[in-house]
C-alpha cells in the first residue's frame, strides 16, 4: 500500500485552500478597487479579517509531513518506538482516561470564556459555524487516514493508530481559541496548546498512540481550524448574496457515536444577522 500517495489524496483539500489564499485576487471588468463586504465584515465585532499565508501553515504542514515519513524513512521508525520503551520503562502501569475529556477543553474555554463576558473574535453563532468546519475537516480526514495507513497501535490493541484522533481534536480546538483569542491575550493562545500538548503525550503515556501518531494529529487537528477560518468568510459572502439578513442559515454540525464508531453530520438552522 502506498501510504504517502494515500494520505496526499486525503489532504488534498488543504493544500487547495493554502494555494488559493495565497494568490491575490484579481478585480474584473477592468476595475481598480475591490468592494469590501461590510455585510460580512461587521460580523467581526472590530477584529481584523482572517488572513491564512503560506508561512503559517508551514509548521502544522511539517508535523504532518513527519508522521506521513515514518512510514518509509526507517530511523524516524525506530524513534517511535526508543520513545515507546523509555515512556514504557519507568510507567508500564500508568493508564489515566483524562485525555478522553482534555481533548474538548480548548474548544469548549472558548465558550465559557464567551459566557463569562469575555469576547472573542466571533458571536456565537459564527465561531459554531467555524468548529463544525474545523471538527468536520478533522475527523473526516483522520477517519480515512486511519483507515488507509492500518498502523497497529502500541499496545496490539487496534490498527486505527495513526493520526492520533485526540491530539487532532485538541489541537484543532487550541487553534480555534487562538485564533478566537489571539488579540485579547496571547496567553489564551499559550493555554490551549498547552493543553493539548498534554493531551498528546498522555495518548503516549497510555500506551495508546507512537510519537509521529501525535504528531501528525497535532498538525492536521491545526491545519483543520486554519482550513475552517479560511473557508469561513467565503461561505458568508455566499450567504449573504443569496439569502439576505433575515434568513435561515444552516449549520453542518459533525457527530460521533461511539457505540458504533460513526461519524455523521447534524444540520441545524441559525437566524442571519
Amino acid at each position: 500500500m502506498k501510504v504517502n500517495s494515500l494520505c496526499l489524496q486525503l489532504l488534498l483539500p488543504f493544500l487547495i485552500i493554502t494555494g488559493a489564499q495565497a494568490q491575490q485576487i484579481t478585480v474584473d471588468s477592468g476595475a481598480t478597487q475591490v468592494k469590501k463586504d461590510t455585510s460580512f465584515l461587521k460580523l467581526f465585532r472590530g477584529t481584523k479579517k482572517y488572513q491564512c499565508s503560506i508561512a503559517s501553515v508551514v509548521v502544522p504542514a511539517a508535523m504532518l509531513g513527519y508522521g506521513i515519513a515514518t512510514f518509509e524513512y526507517g530511523p524516524l521508525r525506530n524513534l517511535d518506538h526508543t520513545t515507546k520503551n523509555e515512556i514504557r520503562e519507568d510507567n508500564s502501569t500508568f493508564h489515566t482516561k483524562i485525555d478522553d475529556w482534555l481533548r474538548y477543553t480548548p474548544a469548549l474555554s472558548v465558550y465559557a470564556l464567551n459566557a463569562m463576558g469575555i469576547q472573542g473574535a466571533h458571536n456565537f453563532r459564527d465561531r459554531t459555524i467555524i468548529l463544525g468546519i474545523s471538527s468536520l475537516l478533522m475527523m473526516g480526514t483522520v477517519g480515512g487516514v486511519k483507515t488507509l495507513s492500518h498502523r497497529q497501535r502500541p499496545d496490539g490493541s487496534t490498527f486505527n493508530s495513526f493520526p492520533s484522533g485526540h491530539t487532532a481534536t485538541s489541537f484543532m480546538g487550541a487553534e480555534f481559541m487562538r485564533q478566537e483569542y489571539k488579540d485579547v491575550s496571547p496567553w489564551y493562545g499559550v493555554y490551549g496548546y498547552a493543553v493539548a500538548t498534554a493531551t498528546g503525550v498522555l495518548r503516549m503515556y497510555n500506551n495508546r498512540h507512537w510519537l509521529s501518531d501525535v504528531v501528525a494529529g497535532a498538525g492536521l487537528g491545526i491545519l483543520s481550524a486554519k482550513a475552517a477560518y479560511w473557508v469561513f468568510p467565503k461561505m458568508e459572502q455566499i450567504w449573504a448574496k443569496k439569502e439576505g439578513r433575515n434568513s435561515m442559515h444552516p449549520i453542518a454540525m459533525p457527530t460521533y457515536s461511539p457505540d458504533t464508531k460513526s461519524i455523521g453530520v447534524s444540520v441545524v438552522f441559525f437566524p442571519g444577522s
